[in-house]
């Protein structure tokens, strides 16, 4: 550790490994020190899933490496050492000491509790915190803020349309390529009877020395944490990233577009890019994403639909989520709208479930710590809306379990469009489907006990059971939002008893597992 004192002491977090990053803009080695640190704090504030905190702890250390190989000075807490406080602020602390700095200097973080948290230290030891705008997105905090200034109403299209003008990604002239912005109804297929036949292979990697170190680690130190570690094998350096990234646009883009929302039993790859994890860690940069996309479209490799979806996911989705995060926090991650107050059923941490949907998605997010976007929305996410789970109990779920979670692109993704628990800033409309959406984009329904069709019985479908009295215990809501009347026009053809009969087997489903 260093012992004489620096000019600046350069914080870097598990989420900002990106040598190009805006804190490391003015980096001089003899003047100053990085300082990285592994905590406890970051895998229990929510339980992180082994596969989670693996990822982080695994990327962590191979960047503090890659940094030391370029001879710049890294003070880095080891979890494991006998000295480690346990928190980001009292490594932070050990560190002010030991190189008495005159100023601290970061990225903008991912977590609004992180930020706060460095700052108090700042304080505390009279420095000043340069806290610098995060390069790696498309647009500031400042840009959203200025986008969302009177508008009544946010709408991701909107922002969107505003970005691809701004990049001048996909567009010919002033114009979107293709004559349109938007090709999401075009990106719905199903697999259909005779399922996806021959898949690619997805890009894994076999754990290295330091993986394996750190895999070991994990066991021993959260071994009562959720998650198979066996299988571990996501990229964890920049080089990886980027082997992943090639693979995605050679053999899955083509297809991903109008296989995107498609879900089929044990198949959990599919067509998607599994790039979200090197993504949010910032050892690709989005620009690259977007470029290697949008040139596959000009040679001809990929279709348009397919190009524009994906692309929609980064430049439009990504950015506009992250502009929700800063500019309502820390009042937003207490949201609930709709007065949701049931625990998280406990199958969520074990799958044992007879709903062959859930058990799937569950299956694969403890094994691996991944599931695609309809699995997390029109899945997991659906049947937690409907049960009427507390949205911050879903909310910590989301950002344990999965490898990607950071809390700024998580937790939007949980509050506003999975749960509905902004009322409305972030998506026009719950995501609300009974199981014949389930048995219309994949083959779930085929192999369950229950039948998607009924609502009442023995046999009855549990998400269509609570679709039901979902739109009838909401109905009075719902029905200020314009794109709910079709729905809410359905549930008035229900009788009375009908009604009363749904509500029951409603109850019974969620005293049952509660």
């Amino acid at each position: 550790m260093m012992t004489t004192a620096r000019r600046h002491l350069v914080l870097i977090l598990g989420d900002q490994l990106d040598e190009a990053a805006s804190a490391l803009t003015d980096f001089a080695p003899q003047l100053d020190t990085i300082w990285m640190a592994e905590v406890a704090e970051e895998s229990t504030h929510v339980t992180s899933s082994k596969q989670r905190t693996t990822l982080f702890l695994s990327a962590m250390r191979h960047f503090a490496a890659s940094l030391r190989d370029k001879g710049w000075p890294v003070i880095y807490s080891e979890l494991d050492a006998a000295d480690n406080t346990g928190t980001l602020a009292g490594e932070l602390e050990k560190a002010i000491a030991a190189t008495s700095p005159k100023q601290l200097i970061m990225t903008a973080p991912g977590e609004w509790r992180v930020l706060q948290s460095l700052r108090a230290v700042a304080s505390k030891h009279a420095l000043t915190l340069d806290v610098r705008d995060d390069r790696h997105f498309f647009s500031t905090v400042r840009e959203f803020a200025q986008h969302a200034e009177g508008r009544k109403q946010l709408r991701q299209e909107f922002f969107y349309r505003e970005m691809r003008q701004k990049t001048g990604v996909l567009m010919d002239g002033k114009k979107p390529v293709g004559g349109q912005w938007n090709f999401d109804a075009e990106n719905r297929g199903s697999f259909g009877k005779k399922g996806p036949g021959m898949l690619p292979k997805p890009t894994r990697f076999a754990p290295d020395a330091i993986t394996q170190s750190v895999m070991t680690l994990v066991e021993k130190r959260f071994s009562d944490h959720p998650g198979c570690i066996a299988t571990f094998g996501w990229p964890i350096t920049r080089a990886q990233g980027l082997q992943v990234l090639s693979d995605f646009i050679e053999h899955r883009l083509p297809s991903y577009g109008l296989y995107q929302d498609a879900m089929w039993e044990g198949e959990l790859w599919l067509y998607h890019s599994h790039l979200s994890c090197v993504l949010n860690l910032k050892l690709l940069n989005p620009r690259e994403l977007v470029a290697a996309a949008e040139d596959a479209y000009t040679r001809g490799h990929a279709p348009l639909e397919a190009v524009e979806g994906f692309i929609r996911q980064i430049l439009g989705w990504r950015e506009y989520v992250r502009g929700i995060y800063w500019t309502n926090m820390p009042e937003y991650a207490e949201r609930n709208a709709m007065q949701a107050t049931q625990a998280l059923p406990g199958f969520f941490w074990t799958a044992k479930t007879e709903m062959a949907c859930l058990r799937d998605a569950i299956t694969q997010t403890l094994e691996h710590g991944y599931a695609h976007h309809i699995q997390r929305l029109m899945v997991t996410g659906l049947y937690a809306l409907l049960f009427g789970v507390r949205p911050q109990e879903v909310h910590a779920w989301y950002l344990g379990v999965y490898v990607d979670a950071v809390e700024w692109v998580e937790l939007p993704n949980t509050i506003g469009m999975s749960q509905f628990a902004d009322g409305g800033l972030m998506a026009s409309k719950p995501y609300i489907a009974s199981g014949k959406y389930i048995d219309r984009m994949s083959n779930h329904c085929k192999g369950c006990r229950f039948n998607p069709a009924l609502s009442v019985g023995e046999d009855a479908c549990p998400f269509t059971t609570m679709y039901w009295d979902y739109l009838n215990k909401h109905a009075d809501s719902l029905a200020k939002n314009p794109r709910m009347l079709m729905q809410l026009k359905n549930l008035n053809r229900l009788s009375a008893e009908d009604r009363l009969a749904i509500s029951m087997q409603a109850q019974q489903h969620r005293d049952a597992n509660s």
